[in-house]
């Protein structure tokens, strides 16, 4: 029985040591950041900003590869099944982590098991917004026009965090609104300031030249505390309706089984990349939120945002597969 048993621990250090040498040597080769959007978006543009500078960190090449189709299931599957090595990096966000298990029947990867976090990038504020002109001018203008007439929102697509998270507002408020989706949030804009649709729920990359040149009205914050950028929108707990907070947010991740050497450099890198001072202006400027979590401490806030969206999802019958 000793014997065995010394055999035994003799072959789980065997196994181990590839992966301690893997980590002992990371990296030493190219990295590839797998994209499930197109280029130009906001996943592949900070994928690019960050991952650039996490290129000159590390010493070794840092590619985009941009796989868009299906919610970013493709990208997600592809990375959950590569090598556990921290060459293959998911750039994810709420629906690739939080929304697909609820809006898809079958997905040939489960988050939950197949991946694990390494860092967080941001979160992107969320208002609802009005013309300035010939429109409530508050919130309460707003749940009061819906109940005289068809209330019509626009978002930059179906399940996305801004479909949601108005769908959250109807459940919090009782507003009686009907969803526009469109591709993509400057469409939605463009819309409502021609007057196709009677709101937005818009991020804070997106609305904030809006905002700032006053072209359309915030008449809520869809956040915990009214934000720097926006300090005069009150936020949804302010006006009555305390637990509405929503936000669109993205990070990182590798596969599940990627050592955990690998994955805390990988994290710390990453911190002191969107800490430098190029890459946190320009985040300040688009009004991201943005925390220097642990890989726990990331998983921990996914945990959080799985808890509350995912029933959510089910209770409203939203599919994308059917």
């Amino acid at each position: 029985m000793l014997a065995r048993r010394n055999l035994l621990r003799s072959g789980a250090a065997m196994a181990a040591l590839p992966l301690a040498a893997q980590a002992q040597g990371f990296p030493d080769h190219p990295i590839r950041w797998v994209v499930g959007y197109p280029p130009g978006g906001a996943s592949d543009t900070f994928a690019r900003l960050i991952g650039a500078a996490i290129s000159a960190r590390l010493g070794q090449n840092v590619v985009v590869e941009n796989r868009p189709g299906g919610g970013a299931v493709l990208a997600s599957d592809t990375v959950s099944r590569s090598a556990p090595d921290g060459y293959t990096w998911l750039h994810v966000d709420n629906g690739i982590l939080t929304y697909n298990p609820a809006l898809y029947t079958r997905l040939p990867y489960n988050p939950d098991t197949d991946l694990a976090g390494v860092g967080f990038i941001g979160r992107f504020p969320l208002y609802i917004v009005v013309r300035p002109e010939g429109a409530p001018t508050d919130f309460a203008g707003l749940l009061a026009a819906s109940r005289q007439r068809s209330v019509t929102y626009g978002t930059p697509a179906v399940a996305s965090p801004h479909h949601l998270a108005m769908e959250l507002v109807k459940r919090r408020t009782n507003i009686d609104v009907t969803h526009v989706p469109y591709r993509g949030g400057p469409a939605a804009m463009q819309d409502l300031l021609g007057g196709q649709v009677d709101c937005v729920v818009i991020d804070t990359a997106t609305g904030l030249p809006f905002l700032r040149d006053r072209r359309v009205r915030a008449l809520a914050a869809l956040t915990e505390t009214r934000t720097p950028d926006a300090p005069d929108v009150p936020t949804m707990a302010e006006l009555g309706y305390p637990n509405t907070i929503a936000y669109g947010w993205q990070g990182m991740s590798v596969p599940r089984a990627t050592p955990a050497p690998i994955i805390a450099r990988l994290s710390a890198e990453m911190i002191a990349a969107i800490q430098s001072p190029d890459i946190a202006s320009r985040m300040h400027g688009l009004g991201i939120d943005y925390q220097p979590w642990t890989p726990a401490q990331f998983d921990a806030f996914v945990a959080s945002e799985n808890a509350l969206w995912r029933p959510l999802i089910r209770e409203l019958g939203i599919r994308l597969d059917s």
